[in-house]
């Protein structure tokens, strides 16, 4: 990743604030649900599990790409070495 590709210092926080904003929003209306108090947790521990599972999914799919882009670059300098090696 080159440093123009890195996003900006204010992307990064308008992230976190609208993490921070969403939860809050979604915990604030489960807990102001009129009904009793084992069915907002049930709501809530669903809304926890929905964000481990979001935080999960992110890290996996930029894994997966972080892989194909080494698995390229190693792809890349075997071809280059083959091409060089002919070229000789």
């Amino acid at each position: 990743m080159t440093h123009s590709d890195r996003p900006t210092s204010a992307w990064v926080n308008f992230s976190y604030i609208c993490f921070v904003a969403s939860v809050l929003m979604v915990g604030g209306g489960i807990f102001a649900l009129p009904l009793d108090w084992w069915t907002r947790a049930y709501f809530a521990m669903g809304m926890g599990m929905l964000i481990q599972s979001c935080l999960t999914l992110a890290k996996t799919v930029r894994d997966l790409h972080e892989s194909n882009r080494m698995i390229n670059r190693i792809e890349e300098a075997r071809t280059e070495k083959l091409l060089s090696a002919e070229r000789a």
